[in-house]
């Protein structure tokens, strides 16, 4: 993987390369203001200003020329407006002309990932780096940029090789880096404190038992915040077993760990002054002899009975564990990311997760986070009216809804029983996954809506952007 921290370098008037930006507003009054050759080179290549267009200016020397590119309005750069030209050019060290490139940084160091751990390297080709006075932005941007790299690595790694313990590794990797304590929970501990993150998990092989991992960082007088993650590292759908165009990328369920693990290593490298409680609750949703069956009565950590109607809404069942435990340490604010539903994906697509949150203060600052990074979420509401669709008759409630309708719904509003009264708590629906590539956004493993989240987190709590002290 690209070692992201020499993408974007400081500007010291070194030589590099010039990016022109235009827009259809100022394309005009720019090309005025270009040389006859160039005008005329243009021309005959058919540069329109359309977006993402680009175009190589020749220079008066043969390795002088520059670059040309259309972007949607140049005096509000996005994450992606330059992530096509980092994806594309050569190698070397390039400057936005008469401007910092502000947020397209890190869609220039996002186009540049590669995922290459099970093929040989492809035929070297240096950075393209991209240089910036603003030199204060340039470590929040790479650290979001690894952050996002590596929510794409564990996503992208097969089940055989990110099951629950590969993620605990990458868990006490962490931890250790950033001097946080690490627990973890398994065999029978974890039958007894966790019941229903035992049932999922406990049909896997050996080497795939489950496990709550938990990371613990911070001042104990800081406010305490929790991480909650969804990682199961394959879901075959149990008993319940899914099509296998369905199980085809079920490697991507444990994709909700993969975001809060990114999220908690971005609180703890930036000092973010929380008291820090990361949970994932790692499991393989396996079938064997002793897989938990539909009809099964499960008890959970929080005392409340589920009745198993699908054994492949086993994600909200390891989360309301995890959950649980969340609450018991009474944080002000609790926000958990999970690959939690197919009608998640049917209601707002693969690019687009759904929040939902019981706050209305948190959903606005979720949503300001995402359009602050280019990393949207849309708001989906707690319909309370529903929750009669979780009720059965032998249990306080069902995993599966009665009904095919409200099924994102449906699940959020069960995660909603295992949450501690008074707590503040939002709860996202990612993809995980991209099933088209986009500029600076490859096909497979994504972070979607971590960087919102990471957003919302600065804003509330980082003292020194509110200029209050450090």
């Amino acid at each position: 993987m690209t070692d992201h921290s020499d993408l974007i370098q400081p500007d010291k008037g070194q030589y590099a390369r010039t990016i022109h930006l235009v827009d259809k507003k100022s394309f005009d009054s720019w090309l005025k203001g270009r040389s006859a050759r160039e005008r005329a080179h243009l021309a005959a290549v058919g540069f329109k200003p359309d977006a993402f267009v680009h175009a190589i200016l020749p220079g008066d020397d043969p390795e002088r020329w520059s670059v040309v590119t259309t972007v949607a309005n140049v005096e509000s750069l996005s994450a992606w407006c330059l992530a096509k030209l980092g994806q594309i050019l050569p190698e070397g060290r390039y400057r936005v002309e008469g401007r910092q490139p502000g947020k397209a940084m890190f869609g220039w160091m996002s186009g540049q990932y590669r995922f290459d751990r099970y093929r040989p390297k492809a035929e070297a080709h240096g950075p393209r780096v991209l240089l910036t006075s603003d030199v204060g932005a340039i470590a929040p941007v790479v650290a979001e940029m690894r952050a996002t790299a590596l929510v794409r690595d564990m996503v992208n790694t097969p089940a055989a090789d990110m099951g629950p313990a590969a993620i605990e590794k990458e868990a006490e990797r962490i931890a250790k880096a950033h001097g946080a304590k690490i627990v973890v929970t398994k065999g029978e501990a974890l039958e007894q404190g966790y019941p229903m993150i035992h049932a999922v998990g406990r049909a896997a092989a050996k080497h795939h038992a489950p496990r709550l991992i938990e990371i613990l960082w911070g001042k104990e007088d800081h406010p305490r915040i929790a991480l909650v993650g969804k990682g199961i590292s394959f879901d075959s759908g149990g008993l319940d077993i899914k099509p296998s165009a369905g199980m085809r990328l079920m490697k991507k369920d444990m994709g909700g760990a993969a975001h809060v693990l990114a999220l908690a290593e971005l609180v703890m490298a930036s000092g973010l002054p929380v008291r820090l409680h990361c949970l994932v609750a790692a499991a393989e949703n396996a079938i064997s002899a002793d897989a938990f069956r539909p009809g099964d009565v499960l008890k959970s950590r929080l005392g409340l009975t589920v009745e198993i109607g699908n054994t492949d809404a086993e994600g909200r069942l390891v989360l309301g564990d995890a959950l649980a435990k969340a609450s018991e340490g009474k944080p002000e604010l609790i926000v958990d990311f999970a690959t939690l539903t197919g009608a998640a994906r049917v209601a707002l697509g693969p690019d687009l997760p759904p929040l939902f949150a019981n706050d209305d203060a948190l959903a606005d600052a979720m949503l300001a986070g995402g359009i602050d990074r280019d990393d949207p979420l849309w708001r989906m509401p707690l319909w309370d009216s529903y929750a009669d669709l979780l009720e059965t008759d032998i249990a306080d409630l069902g995993n599966a809804g009665s009904s095919a309708f409200a099924g994102t719904i449906t699940a959020a509003l069960f995660l909603k029983r295992f949450v501690g009264e008074g707590i503040t708590w939002a709860h996202v629906d990612t993809f995980a996954w991209r099933p088209s590539a986009k500029h600076g956004r490859p096909k497979g493993g994504a972070a979607l809506g971590m960087r919102a989240a990471w957003a919302m987190l600065q804003a509330r709590y980082d003292r020194r952007r509110k200029g209050d002290g450090a």
